[in-house]
C-alpha cells in the first residue's frame, strides 16, 4: 500500500470545507465544459429543438395538442395560437362549460384522462370519485406533511405524492385499471398535499397560525382550494370561475413540455405512479418552466414602482428596454411572461385569461393597475424587436396574466407553481396511461462523448 505524503496531507486538512467545496467546484466545471462547436459539428439538437426552435419529434399522441404555426406553401408560418384538449379546442370546451353556468376542471380532468366529454350522470360519478379520494386520514397528513415542512412547496408535494404510494395496497401495479386508480388518488389528493404543505411551510418559517381546513365534499378542485386556504373559507364565484378557469388552461399542454415529456421518459422504465408524478414535479419546479409567474408578477411589481406615469407608453418602453438590456429588475434580460416556444402571434390561454383578468381587477378596484399590464403586453413585443432579431413573433404567454390573477387571489407566490402542478398532474396522468398502453421502448436517446482518451495515472505519479 502506498504512503500518503504527510505534507500534502496537512495541507488538505487546512482547506475549510467551503474552500474544499469551491476548489472542487472549479474541478467539476472545467471538466464540464463542451466547446459549443461540437454540437454544430456533430449536428446535436439541443434541448431536443431544431435550429428554428420547432421540437424534435419525439413521440406520437392523441392527448393534446399546441398550434403555432401552419403550412403555407412550402414553409410553415405564425397563425394564432390553438391548444386542443382530445381533438377539442380550448375555447369551445371553456366556452361550453360556462355557457352553462358549470366550473370546468373536473369535466376537462375527464376528457384529458378518458378521451371523451362526461354525460351528466358520469361527470357526477367522477366527481363523487374524486370527493371521496380526498379523505386522507389526519395521521398521514400530520406524519407526511406537517412534520416535515419544507421551504419550497414543490418539494413538499413531491414528498407528499411519493408518501402516497404507502397508503396504496398494489403501489407497482402498471395495468391500466391499476394506474387509473393511482391517478384519481392523486389527482385528488394534491391539491391538499400543495395546500396543507403551504401551511406548514406558513408555521415554521414565517411563524404565523397552523390553519387546517377539511376539504368540503361538496365542492370541486377550485372551490376546496379557496376554501382550504382562506382562514375564514370565503370566496366570491368570480374568484371560484377565475380560478377554475386558470387550472382548465394548465390541464395539459402536449407531450413535449418538459414535464409531461419527463412522465413518457420515467413511466418508459416501467417504474410507478407515485415516482413518475414526482419526477415531473421535479420538472415542473424549474423557473424556465413553472416558476416563471412568479418572475412576471416582480417585474410587474418593480415597473409599478419605477414607472412614475402608467399613461406614458415611452417611459414604459424606457423601462423595458433597461429590463432587456440588463440594467433593470432582476438583470437577466428577459421580459417575463413575454415569448413561447410554440406560441408566435398569440397564447389561447393568454387572451382568456385577459379578459377574466379585467374582471377581477375591476371587482377588486385594480382596474388602473390592470390597464397598466396590456399597456406592457403591447408595449413588449415593439421593445423586443428593438433589442433582439425576432425570427416568428412574440407575444404574451399564459404566465403573463396567470400569477397576476393568483395575486388578485390572494394566493401567496409560494403556491404559484404547486397550482399549475395541481392542474398538469391530469395531463401528467394520462400521458403515462398513453406510455404504457402502447408498450413503447425505454426512452434513451443518444449522447455522442467527445472526451479524449488518456491513460491511468498510479497515485504516487499524479
Amino acid at each position: 500500500m502506498t504512503e500518503r505524503d504527510p505534507g500534502a496531507v496537512r495541507a488538505a486538512g487546512r482547506e475549510t470545507t467551503t474552500e474544499l467545496l469551491e476548489r472542487w467546484s472549479a474541478m467539476a466545471c472545467e471538466s464540464s465544459i463542451i466547446d459549443a462547436d461540437l454540437y454544430t459539428r456533430y449536428d446535436v439538437k439541443r434541448g431536443l429543438r431544431h435550429v428554428s426552435g420547432k421540437g424534435v419529434l419525439a413521440g406520437l399522441t392523441q392527448i393534446g395538442d399546441v398550434v403555432g404555426s401552419a403550412p403555407e406553401g412550402d414553409e410553415y408560418v405564425p397563425v394564432p395560437g390553438q391548444l386542443i384538449y382530445r381533438g377539442i379546442e380550448i375555447n369551445d370546451l371553456v366556452a361550453g362549460f360556462l355557457k352553462e353556468g358549470r366550473l370546468g376542471f373536473e369535466e376537462t380532468a375527464y376528457l384529458v384522462l378518458f378521451g371523451e366529454l362526461p354525460d351528466a350522470m358520469e361527470l357526477r360519478r367522477f366527481e363523487a370519485e374524486l370527493a371521496s379520494r380526498r379523505e386522507l386520514p389526519r395521521h398521514w397528513i400530520h406524519d407526511a406533511i406537517l412534520r416535515m415542512p419544507s421551504r419550497d412547496v414543490m418539494n413538499a408535494m413531491a414528498r407528499g405524492v411519493l408518501a402516497l404510494y404507502t397508503r396504496d395496497q398494489d403501489p407497482d401495479d402498471t395495468s391500466i385499471p391499476g394506474i387509473l386508480r393511482q391517478s384519481l388518488d392523486i389527482i385528488a389528493a394534491i391539491p391538499l398535499i400543495a395546500v396543507y404543505a403551504y401551511q406548514s411551510y406558513v408555521d415554521e418559517y414565517l411563524k404565523d397560525s397552523l390553519v387546517i381546513h377539511r376539504p368540503d365534499p361538496d365542492l370541486g378542485t377550485a372551490e376546496n382550494i379557496l376554501h382550504m386556504l382562506r382562514t375564514d373559507s370565503h370566496y366570491t364565484a368570480l374568484e371560484a370561475r377565475v380560478l377554475d378557469l386558470a387550472l382548465v388552461l394548465h390541464a395539459e399542454h402536449g407531450g413535449g413540455n418538459n414535464s409531461s415529456f419527463t412522465a413518457h421518459v420515467v413511466s418508459s422504465t416501467g417504474t410507478d405512479t407515485y415516482a413518475t408524478i414526482a419526477a415531473s414535479l421535479g420538472s415542473l419546479k424549474g423557473p424556465r418552466h413553472g416558476g416563471a409567474n412568479i418572475k412576471m408578477v416582480r417585474m410587474f411589481d418593480d415597473l409599478r414602482a419605477t414607472v412614475t406615469d402608467w399613461d406614458d407608453e415611452d417611459e414604459i418602453e424606457a423601462y423595458l428596454l433597461r429590463v432587456l438590456d440588463k440594467e433593470a429588475f432582476d438583470r437577466s434580460g428577459l421580459i417575463y411572461g413575454m415569448g413561447h416556444p410554440v406560441y408566435s402571434v398569440s397564447d389561447p390561454r393568454t387572451i382568456i385569461l385577459r379578459e377574466y383578468a379585467r374582471a377581477l381587477a375591476g371587482a377588486k378596484g385594480l382596474a388602473e393597475e390592470y390597464s397598466l399590464l396590456t399597456r406592457v403586453e403591447e408595449i413588449a413585443p415593439r421593445a423586443i424587436a428593438k433589442r433582439r432579431t425576432v425570427y416568428k413573433g412574440v407575444s404574451a404567454n399564459v404566465d403573463f396574466y396567470s400569477g397576476y390573477i393568483y395575486r388578485m387571489l390572494d394566493i401567496p407566490e409560494e403556491l404559484y407553481t404547486p397550482l399549475f402542478a395541481c392542474s398538469r398532474t391530469v395531463g401528467w396522468c394520462a400521458h403515462r396511461v398513453e406510455e404504457i398502453a402502447n408498450n413503447g421502448k425505454i426512452i434513451r436517446p443518444a449522447y455522442k462523448s467527445v472526451a479524449g482518451r488518456r491513460d491511468y495515472l498510479p497515485l504516487e505519479e499524479r
